[in-house]
């Protein structure tokens, strides 16, 4: 191999290695049960408002209440179709944990819906979905995000 091949390699090799960690660490959207929508409520305890979506680690609300409006709330008009019915079936997660990661859209998407960054200590609530069976970590793929009243869509763009 010559020198200057060998350089480049060798220069190149820790991005594509931490490209490949980064790339197995993140799952797709197929793990989450689209079939059994949960709602959590809490206190943001940490924010990463970055792609490939933003994340929140919610310091979940006890004890855990369904709201009983939650099926009536106005949802905003979406470009991708939603299930009419999502809220009305929308139930507590059988697990108890304290704290869940909630993994919000894109911040492309956020910015058109003009959701606002989290902040540390922000009450929200949130609907979506949880891993199959909600076996493994504690994590929420959001659907809807509730914040001071006011509910976003975040399957897809404002409609």
């Amino acid at each position: 191999m010559k020198r200057r091949e060998w350089m480049g390699w060798a220069l190149g090799a820790p991005v594509l290695a931490s490209a490949g960690v980064s790339a197995w660490a993140h799952h797709g959207w197929s793990s989450f049960d689209q079939n059994r929508p949960l709602f959590l409520a809490g206190r943001v305890a940490r924010v990463r408002w970055q792609n490939p979506h933003a994340e929140i680690l919610l310091d979940v609300a006890t004890p855990a209440v369904l709201p009983a409006d939650l099926a009536r709330r106005p949802l905003p008009a979406q470009t991708a179709p939603v299930p009419p019915d999502l809220l009305a079936r929308t139930t507590l997660p059988t697990r108890r944990d304290a704290q869940w990661e909630i993994e919000l859209a894109p911040l492309t998407r956020l910015r058109a819906w003009q959701v606002e960054p989290l902040a540390v200590g922000q009450a929200i609530e949130v609907v979506g979905f949880a891993f199959t069976d909600e076996k493994g970590d504690p994590v929420l793929r959001a659907e809807y995000l509730f914040v001071n009243g006011k509910g976003y869509g975040l399957r897809s763009s404002p409609a």
